[in-house]
């Protein structure tokens, strides 16, 4: 062949980006290649529609087989989005013998498995690096670059719409629905914005980058979610006066040949790397026993970013066809370890209970956290000044998480207690 041809399936904001950089990019991409790449289909609902970007006569079409049964196209970018109609479309494409890209998170985390069978049974490339923080290298990293690893740590900010909200009220003092309506109307967050700040999102990109990291297979449903709906000024102040910073993180452990996966909002220590990720970036925190620790940070979403990830994948899917190595880095879960539950898991914890002003309330609620093993390594009280009412902040040592929920069912029913207001987990240990 005398190029290599791709067809792309939508023409939103991250299609436009991958046809920008294709078209613009073509000199460049051409050279690294080898031969010339050239986008030559682009399936679109409405082709008569006016969009962003000019393209060529002819390359526009509604019919999904002028792009997946084209027998000339060599690749498939999929950016559609959702999961049935793109799960169809990518099966048919390697079963066509075809070579996908997709930026699908949605569709990997629920069906990943599926997918990568079908791929490796037609010894064709299933690239996905845009699906887990947009612009920012980590599944080709994690494949290929930190192969040689034993990783027992991924971490990381991989929600920038949450990161923004909580950087805002972190520097400004501002309230949670505030500082929503603010990414709203900007941009960042959607109309609906249940996907983003109750960190289902978020748990997508865990459970993906879990199952490369950990070799073993993670599906949305393993993975442990929290949201940010109940981050208020107050545990930003505590988080503040107590060393803290608060992220919401996505947080997978390979621990005795067993994986912790979960999503949720954390105390962090302010001189972690992660503490100083601001606004709408991402960052990814690992540590590997011969690598150690590293961080990746950049852009997580956005059209040109993950524009960029998606052809960096169609340039190296190009570049195996040029070279007749397509197939060669198939599905790395090879393992099949269990899923730590959340019950089971081990952090410290950050408390703030709203109790009864007036002596030995404090002495009690010890007493009861005594007995079910969790210790106390820091407290913080505070006499609000109504009703005879006060505030009492605590941070645990590190405890088995169910019998801190056991703890808190007895005290949540204690006369001098009127609530429980927060219980955030600490990551990175006590300050």
């Amino acid at each position: 062949m005398d190029k290599i041809k791709v067809g792309l399936l939508g023409l939103g904001t991250i299609g436009t980006g991958v046809a920008k950089v294709l078209i613009n990019n073509q000199d460049t991409i051409t050279k690294k290649v080898g031969k010339p790449v050239e986008l030559v289909k682009v399936l679109e609902k409405d082709i008569n529609k006016q969009y962003s970007i000019t393209l060529p006569d002819g390359i526009l079409t509604d019919k999904p087989e002028d792009v997946l049964d084209n027998p000339e196209i060599d690749i498939i970018v999929e950016v559609i989005g959702g999961i049935e109609v793109a799960k169809k479309f990518i099966i048919r494409a390697l079963e066509n013998g075809k070579h996908v890209v997709t930026a699908n998170k949605d569709l990997l985390a629920i069906h990943g498995k599926e997918l990568f069978e079908i791929a490796e049974s037609k010894k064709e490339d299933l690239f996905f690096e845009a699906s887990v923080a947009g612009g920012i290298p980590i599944i080709r990293p994690l494949k290929e670059c930190l192969a040689g690893n034993k990783l027992e740590q991924v971490m990381g900010i991989i929600n920038g719409t949450t990161n923004y909200i909580l950087t805002k009220m972190t520097q400004e003092g501002s309230d949670f629905n505030e500082v929503l309506k603010e990414a709203q109307n900007l941009g960042y967050a959607e109309a609906d914005p249940t996907a983003d700040i109750e960190g289902y999102d978020a748990a997508r990109k865990i459970a993906i980058l879990a199952s490369v990291a950990f070799n073993t297979r993670v599906t949305l449903s393993d993975v442990y979610v929290e949201g940010i709906t109940k981050i208020t000024a107050d545990d930003i102040q505590y988080a503040k006066d107590l060393g803290f910073v608060i992220k919401l993180l996505g947080i997978a452990n390979y621990i005795n040949k067993q994986v912790e996966v979960r999503v949720h909002p954390v105390f962090i220590p302010k001189d972690h790397p992660l503490a100083s990720v601001n606004d709408v970036f991402n960052a990814i925190f690992l540590k590997g026993d011969a690598i150690g620790e590293a961080m990746f940070y950049g852009r997580g979403a956005g059209e040109m970013p993950t524009a960029s990830a998606i052809v960096g994948d169609i340039i190296n899917a190009a570049r195996n066809i040029e070279h007749n190595v397509t197939g060669r880095i198939s599905c790395t879960c090879f393992e099949e370890s269990p899923i730590i539950k959340i019950d089971d898991i081990q952090s410290e914890y950050y408390l703030r209970l709203k109790v009864t002003d007036k002596p030995k309330v404090l002495a009690s609620i010890a007493g009861i956290f005594g007995d079910h093993d969790v210790s106390i390594a820091s407290v913080v009280q505070k006499s609000t000044g109504k009703n005879g009412r006060a505030e009492i902040v605590l941070i645990t040592h590190k405890v088995n998480e169910n019998s801190l929920r056991n703890a808190l069912k007895i005290i949540g029913d204690m006369p001098i207690v009127y609530a429980i207001s927060n219980v955030i987990r600490v990551e990175g240990g006590n300050k």
